[in-house]
């Protein structure tokens, strides 16, 4: 096979990859531009005649997408944050603290967390949240939430923190920093592109996430986007050019934090595969 096709054969098979993976997504972006039902299924991919933005507003303020969407920007949020911090903190207690063998079996029961499926665990969630009364609460996913992606993080955490080397933590120490100190000054800079990724990975998880948010909220005003949007369909009809506008709604914030952050996300996938 001659170079430069041997080159170029890699491009063409993920270029076509990327090319189907898009597809889907170009359906609903035209369909959102529609006007009806009938309209999308009669001409899926032809474009109307004038790109009108009626949809979105509709579903924006009428549809109540602007709650939802604030529910869901907030909750996975905060969740992703806090999740990342405590996965940060309890990462740098077991890597860097010399207590070894507690270490070691602390970091073990941690990570089986990863071995038991989420949805195994959805009864005893629900029972936990009713007895705490914060069913019907944004308490109820906030705290499944980052609970949740806590041995996922600190596995990745982990893995890119052992690789600092120990003499910057003596030279720190040295310098008179305390534990707290070396974690915050030290540590946490060091370890950018990893949280970085951690935090895209709990976010988008928790942005997409449906069944607790199906289960645990049943008030309209606190409604995630996913649950949200299942009200464009009743027992008659069901209203495919909301649905589609909600999609591009849901995929925009997703699309606007990778393209700012993609670098570190990079970064850190890379340095952690390398380094753990």
């Amino acid at each position: 096979m001659p170079t430069a096709l041997k080159k170029t054969l890699p491009h063409v098979v993920l270029l076509t990859y990327v090319a189907l993976i898009l597809i889907p997504f170009l359906f609903v972006l035209i369909s959102s531009f529609k006007e009806s039902n009938l309209e999308i299924v009669t001409n899926p991919f032809g474009l109307t005649g004038k790109l009108s933005v009626d949809n979105y507003v509709e579903a924006w303020t009428k549809a109540k997408i602007n709650v939802y969407f604030f529910n869901s920007l907030y909750l996975s949020v905060s969740s992703s944050i806090v999740g990342v911090l405590l996965a940060a903190g309890t990462a740098f207690a077991l890597t860097r603290m010399k207590f070894i063998t507690a270490s070691k079996w602390i970091y073990q029961f941690v990570l089986i967390g990863m071995l038991i499926p989420g949805n195994v665990l959805f009864i005893a969630q629900y029972m936990l949240v009713r007895d705490l009364n914060i069913l019907n609460t944004h308490w109820s996913l906030f705290l499944p939430y980052t609970a949740g992606a806590l041995p996922l993080s600190v596995l990745l955490v982990a893995a890119f923190m052992r690789a600092i080397p120990n003499e910057l933590e003596e030279a720190s120490i040295m310098d008179g920093l305390s534990a707290v100190g070396l974690f915050v000054k030290i540590i946490l800079p060091l370890t950018v592109p990893a949280l970085v990724t951690v935090f895209i990975i709990n976010f988008l998880g928790n942005w997409n996430e449906y069944l607790l948010a199906n289960f645990f909220i049943s008030k309209d005003s606190l409604k995630t986007l996913p649950t949200g949007m299942v009200g464009f369909r009743d027992s008659y009809q069901t209203n495919y050019k909301l649905i589609c506008t909600g999609i591009v709604y849901s995929v925009t914030p997703v699309l606007i934090v990778y393209a700012f952050l993609q670098e570190k996300i990079i970064e850190g996938i890379t340095a952690g595969s390398v380094k753990g």
